[in-house]
């Protein structure tokens, strides 16, 4: 298994979409369930294969990530072959990860409290799984605002 497998509700939010893969396997709702009961082992390779489909999927569209920490934000820019880094330190008694820190941070920008550090790398991994690391270590898939945003305000 390349990455792992979806949880429960990941599973019963695709539904439609598991279905569409067991039956380009040729496995019906009946043969589902008796895989399950008779092979569990195959049912679970089945769902594994359909989570590695899903996660490729998933992280391939995948253009930003965002992580927040109490005093940190890291925003990340993934390209096809680099990824961009935006790190934020906030040196003041406030938690970015609350709305009010959050908001503190957007409303000054710019505050001596604030530290800007910047960066790129080429991937040392396969794009996917560098991407699927950050996610399992905690980044948020975001549309890219945030990044965009402290990326012009810091390049200017």
């Amino acid at each position: 298994m390349k990455y792992r497998q979806l949880t429960k509700e990941q599973f019963e939010s695709l539904h439609e979409e598991f279905a569409r893969f067991l039956a380009s396997q040729s496995i019906d709702k009946k043969e589902w369930e008796a895989l399950k009961k008779e092979k569990p082992h195959v049912a679970q390779d089945e769902m594994n294969v359909f989570s590695d489909v899903v996660w490729d999927d998933v992280l391939t569209r995948t253009e930003y990530l965002e992580h927040f920490s109490e005093k940190v934000v890291n925003l990340f820019k993934c390209e096809e072959d680099k990824m961009h880094r935006i790190v934020i330190e906030i040196n003041k008694d406030i938690n970015v990860q609350e709305q009010e820190g959050y908001e503190w941070l957007l409303k000054n920008p710019k505050d001596n409290a604030v530290e800007y550090l910047s960066g790129s790398k080429k991937y040392i991994q396969e794009r996917n799984t560098e991407i699927f690391d950050l996610i399992e270590k905690g980044s948020n898939i975001s549309k890219g605002e945030l990044y965009e945003y402290f990326n012009r305000l810091i390049t200017q």
